[in-house]
């Protein structure tokens, strides 16, 4: 299945001169693919990790969010509002508390940006699927009102901000991030949620670096995004051996 996957990325790769890692999984049969092993700064798909985080302190404390960290969460996750994860990542207590949280969410290859630079925060899409699956299976650290919200939130994306994994399928939950590198100018574009396509249901991770522009970086992830359904669904699953 790897291997499907793979050779459907290529074009990508060679085309638009973009790199990237994507992870896809369907929960119902636990079949999955992985493409892409390297690391890539999370841009603002970080702010799902940053809301984790403060749920899990809040578990642990055994409260429910206030009302200011809820209308904070919403305008971070629905609007990417910059300056409300600024204000949660300093809540959590920055890369230490996300560091901490990951561990509990079982995110292993994940480094929590320097400081106070939440959007550098490095991670692979394996380490990514990982933290879907805490936000939307019921095996998770997170209790149902945490899943719930999370997804709420990640169902009411604003309307400029629908595109990426969207593009594999419908009745998606989704968050994204872009960045444009300083040095380089190229752009980091980041996809990831969960979509249903074919009557099935997704998780799905793209993860980019190196495009030329927003614009191509977006087609990049979306073509990517298609790819990967279409790889699970093309290739039959495992042959269970007769027993007689």
């Amino acid at each position: 299945m790897n291997g499907v996957l793979a050779r459907s990325l290529e074009p990508i790769r060679t085309g638009k001169g973009t790199r990237v890692s994507v992870a896809v999984l369907e929960p119902r049969s636990g079949r999955r693919a992985l493409y892409g092993s390297q690391v890539h700064i999370t841009a603002s798909l970080a702010k799902v990790d940053i809301l984790a985080a403060l749920l899990l302190r809040a578990q642990r404390e055994e409260r429910p969010l206030t009302r200011w960290e809820e209308s904070t969460a919403a305008s971070m996750i629905q609007s990417s509002d910059n300056d409300s994860a600024g204000a949660l990542w300093r809540r959590i207590g920055g890369g230490r508390g996300l560091t901490d949280a990951n561990r509990t969410l079982g995110l292993t290859s994940t480094e929590a940006g320097p400081g106070i630079h939440w959007g550098l925060t490095r991670t692979t899409a394996a380490d990514q699927l990982t933290l879907l699956s805490a936000v939307f299976d019921d095996r998770s650290p997170l209790n149902r009102a945490s899943r719930d919200l999370i997804q709420t939130l990640m169902g009411r994306i604003d309307a400029d901000q629908d595109w990426g994994v969207s593009a594999a399928g419908s009745r998606w939950q989704l968050k994204n991030g872009w960045l444009q590198r300083t040095q380089s100018q190229r752009w980091a574009i980041n996809s990831m949620g969960r979509v249903k396509a074919h009557g099935r249901t997704f998780y799905l991770v793209i993860l980019s670096h190196g495009s030329r522009s927003m614009s191509r970086g977006i087609s990049a992830v979306e073509q990517a995004a298609q790819s990967a359904v279409r790889a699970l669904c093309s290739t039959p699953p495992p042959v269970s051996p007769i027993i007689r």
